[in-house]
């Protein structure tokens, strides 16, 4: 072997060497950052709730979740805006709303799929899928491996009555409740009473279910009509869910972090 090649590799080797004794951050691969038409909701609507479940181990996979680094809303500048829009009719007539989930990352949706493959892991159950079994969660479409939230401008809102009542932390390990059991059963939420809690795996959740009656129906009416008025569609199956139209990134999936330092400055 020519003695340059071997020189070369010799030089390779050292350079794998070297780089194997840097610490872990200065080899880490630099995190993707969001489009510029990505913003923080609080600096377009700072008045809207945020009481953001992901980063936290309230949840129905009873942790927090991949890709949430801070409690915080992200979505595209037409879906915030419009989110303003649907805030100040609200106070006008005494509610704020308050947002559950805006842009996730795909690596939060991989971690959503791998909980739900594994079917020993139960530990939420009695509160976010108490009728469901695991085993169905692809088939029935509660779980999938995409999610319109990754493109930026999906939400998950409910709308809570002015002025706003505090509520009290979750606590890991502390006794479930069934997320479409009676308000005054639930785990606390200041919401208004929409018939189910957030994020419950349930029927009962479909926007137009028709068990949902009185003032459980009108509340979510009034979300539906509010949201529909500014240019958000709703995911019949979720009451909570909705999607500003058009879409700025219809066919793009982000993985960018939920941290500040995603935006652009």
């Amino acid at each position: 072997m020519p003695k340059l090649t071997l020189r070369a590799l010799a030089s390779s080797i050292a350079g794998l060497i070297a780089l194997a004794a840097l610490p872990a951050t200065a080899r880490a691969v630099p995190e993707p950052r969001a489009p510029e038409e990505f913003v923080a909701l609080r600096d377009i609507a700072p008045s809207i709730l945020q009481e953001m479940r992901y980063p936290t181990a309230h949840n129905f996979v009873g942790e927090p979740v991949d890709g949430y680094h801070r409690p915080m809303c992200i979505l595209t500048r037409p879906a915030a805006l419009a989110l303003r829009q649907a805030q100040q009719r609200l106070l006008a007539r005494g509610y704020t709303l308050k947002v559950y989930d805006c842009y996730r990352p795909q690596r939060a949706v991989d971690h959503f799929v791998a909980w739900a493959e594994d079917l020993r892991d139960q530990s939420m159950k009695d509160e976010f899928y108490p009728r469901v079994d695991k085993t169905r969660l692809f088939e029935d479409g509660y779980i999938a491996e995409k999610s319109g939230h990754s493109r930026g401008s999906t939400v998950d809102l409910t709308i809570v009555r002015l002025p706003v009542r505090p509520t009290r932390p979750y606590h890991p390990g502390e006794p479930l409740r069934s997320c479409y059991a009676p308000q005054r059963e639930r785990f606390p939420d200041n919401s208004i009473d929409m018939g189910t809690g957030f994020d419950c795996f349930d029927t009962l959740s479909h926007t137009a279910d028709p068990r949902i009656t009185g003032e459980q129906r009108a509340n979510r009416l009034l979300l539906k009509k509010t949201l529909e008025a500014v240019g958000f569609e709703n995911l019949p199956e979720e009451w909570w869910h909705f999607t500003h139209q058009p879409e700025l990134f219809p066919d793009t999936y982000f993985d960018f972090p939920v941290e500040r330092r995603s935006l652009t400055p």
